[in-house]
């Protein structure tokens, strides 16, 4: 604590904080240049670019998938075989109430609505809106309709969670 012990000290002090104040102001203000050669004003932030449509429909994966993962590219096959036989206990992807889908984000025990994002590169992704790729999102490796694979774009997640393979559940009887 700062005690001062005369009139002038607080009146120094409070000359000092309005000085303050004012040059802080004056740093984001600027006035314009009275020199007679004219500089291009300074170059505005890149925004962030609007979400690219992805290439997949939401309604497209829409519903039940037994679900399974692998880390070795040699197991899919066998992987995709585990995955229908999940379709006891599918993994349901809903429809979204603003035109994406009703998923999990990694480490998130409740589901949220999610965004298929496209991206100028001409990949797929799921995630949360926002840049793309990011890093929540999960990359769409390959959809062929019935088998939809995805890894997560965090390498930590994706370490942890392998390559998730969805296999399109039967329709109920």
């Amino acid at each position: 604590m700062v005690r001062l012990r005369s009139g002038h000290g607080v009146a120094n002090l409070g000359v000092a904080s309005a000085l303050t104040l004012f040059l802080g102001a004056c740093s984001s203000f600027s006035l314009p240049s009275l020199s007679s050669s004219s500089s291009p004003p300074p170059a505005s932030e890149p925004g962030v670019a609007p979400e690219m449509p992805a290439t997949i429909r939401p309604d497209e994966i829409v519903g039940r998938w037994g679900l399974a993962s692998y880390q070795n590219p040699a197991d899919r096959a066998r992987t995709e075989a585990a995955a229908k036989g999940q379709c006891k206990q599918p993994y349901v992807i809903g429809a979204g109430s603003s035109g994406g889908v009703i998923m999990h984000l990694a480490d998130q025990a409740t589901p949220q609505e999610l965004r298929l994002k496209g991206s100028p590169s001409g990949k797929n992704f799921i995630g949360p809106p926002g840049p793309t790729p990011s890093e929540q999102d999960r990359e769409i490796v390959s959809f062929d309709g019935r088998v939809l694979i995805t890894r997560f774009v965090d390498k930590d997640a994706a370490t942890r969670y392998g390559n998730m393979v969805y296999v399109r559940c039967a329709p109920r009887a």
